[in-house]
């Protein structure tokens, strides 16, 4: 952080209201998204790390910013967000139900640091690195960057002697597997420890990466600093959510009034997908990336630092311009990617079809070879001419409705929790839950009309009709 603390990284002032420390002995930083945030002493020590300042270097988007100039905020300040966040949502249950529940100075204390920490073992270019990246150059196996934060907070807390709490650290580390698919069953044990040492606080689990339902103060915070970023308006409110919220069954639950501010939350992360994350021109700039990556990989050896955490911090967006500046004849094919990035000579999007309703549930993933087979005559598409972009969009529960895990009270006066089933909500809500797009790019101009033709008897052979909106654009095809 160095010796200025009062950085200038405004909105939530109840932010970290009532801490459980004196606020004379803490540091803070101004937050655009939510004022001030106040610091304690143990999670700066965290902080003013390598390892934790690394995350400076992390756009929280990825490769966004080349296609929305403004979202350049890293994952730096998201962790300082999500820490906020956690500390207000705990604080209020403190508040409203702390002697019922039990919270104390160490859940507070521990459910702040896994805020703070929840991403610190995150890789470059947002998500692209252990999804689409990592799996192409080790085979299809599968990593999640919260493997790598586990790893890394017991490396930080060795390099820095840290005086910290052995359980408040095994708490953490649970607290950030909880959510994760991936690394959830690599690291099974914690499922048998959650379950005895926080048997009678499992509601502590909800608040930063909630598995359960997926309502969390990581999502609190990212899709409100994702929209502001990308000039996209949110009329998503967390702070009801939050002030609302109530402990039943060692479970946070919410009233049933605000089933529609929960359907919004994901409805609003939903539309950031569709048109931020997966937007069709930063897709094309994440395949070459990828590709670009994977050719260096071999020289760089830029998937070995995920077995290592003293090396993987050392890892972040800038391995672009190292390999965009490196001399090396080996990182040529890489160089030339890149270039092509810089000089906006783009994978070109040829065109998209989103899997019909009734062939979501046994879709198998579209690939450059399937589209490559579907060429009938002209000019001869090889696999390594074509690019395939199978793009999920979901509200977190793939096909399923996210909110029938989620359980509601009536009101405060009542302690009963229960779920509210889809027919007896608003018939305006979707009753389908997921999309599945398909989307096809040419990695040369002048093959734009081959793939488009390719792609759409592909369409023809699976469906028997073009499932796409429209013909690829003619001036498109003539693009040369």
């Amino acid at each position: 952080m160095g010796a200025n603390r009062n950085e200038n990284l405004s909105f939530s002032p109840d932010c970290n209201s009532s801490p459980p420390y004196d606020r004379r002995l803490s540091k803070h930083v101004r937050d655009n998204i939510h004022g001030s945030i106040y610091l304690d002493t143990l999670s700066l020590k965290f902080i003013d790390t390598e390892q934790f300042q690394r995350l400076r270097e992390l756009k929280q988007l990825g490769l966004a910013h080349m296609v929305y100039p403004g979202a350049v905020h890293s994952r730096f300040e998201h962790s300082l967000g999500v820490y906020c966040l956690a500390g207000e949502a705990i604080q209020k249950l403190k508040t409203y139900q702390g002697s019922e529940l039990g919270i104390d100075r160490f859940d507070v204390q521990t459910v702040k640091v896994a805020g703070l920490l929840h991403d610190v073992g995150h890789g470059p270019f947002s998500h692209l690195f252990e999804r689409e990246f990592l799996p192409k150059v080790l085979n299809g196996f599968k990593w999640a960057h919260e493997e790598m934060s586990v790893k890394l907070i017991d490396h930080i807390v060795d390099e820095h002697h840290i005086d910290v709490e052995s359980e408040m650290i095994k708490r953490v580390k649970e607290m950030i597997l909880a959510s994760s698919e991936v690394a959830l069953p690599k690291y099974i044990h914690y499922c048998v420890l959650i379950l005895k040492s926080a048997k009678e606080k499992q509601f502590l689990y909800d608040i930063v990466a909630n598995g359960r339902n997926g309502i969390d103060v990581d999502k609190f915070d990212y899709i409100v600093r994702d929209s502001r970023a990308c000039g996209l308006g949110c009329s998503f409110d967390f702070h009801r959510l939050m002030e609302t919220m109530r402990v039943l069954g060692d479970e946070i639950c919410y009233r049933a009034k605000d089933y529609l501010s929960i359907h919004k939350l994901f409805a609003t992360r939903a539309d950031l997908f569709r048109t931020v994350y997966t937007h069709s021109k930063v897709k094309a700039i994440e395949l070459m990336v990828v590709d670009a990556l994977l050719k260096a990989n071999s020289y760089l050896e830029i998937s070995s630092s995920i077995q290592d955490p003293s090396e993987y911090w050392k890892l972040d967006d800038s391995i672009i311009k190292t390999i965009e500046t490196a001399p090396d004849e080996e990182l040529r094919e890489s160089r030339d990617l890149i270039l092509r990035i810089r000089r906006r000579n783009l994978y070109q999007f040829c065109n998209e079809y989103s899997v019909p309703k009734d062939k979501l549930e046994h879709f198998k993933n579209v690939t450059a070879q399937d589209i490559a087979c579907s060429q009938k005559n002209g000019v001869l598409l090889k696999e390594d001419d074509i690019a395939v972009c199978n793009v999920r969009i979901d509200l977190t529960r793939g096909r399923q409705n996210p909110l029938e895990s989620i359980n509601f009270f009536k009101d405060y006066e009542s302690e009963e929790k229960f779920s509210i089933p889809d027919d007896r909500i608003s018939h305006l809500l979707p009753t389908s839950y997921q999309d599945m797009i398909v989307r096809v790019y040419s990695k040369k101009p002048e093959l734009v009309a081959a793939v488009s033709e390719a792609f759409e008897n592909f369409q023809l052979k699976i469906y028997g009709v073009k499932a796409q909106v429209h013909d690829t654009p003619e001036k498109k095809k003539r693009r040369i």
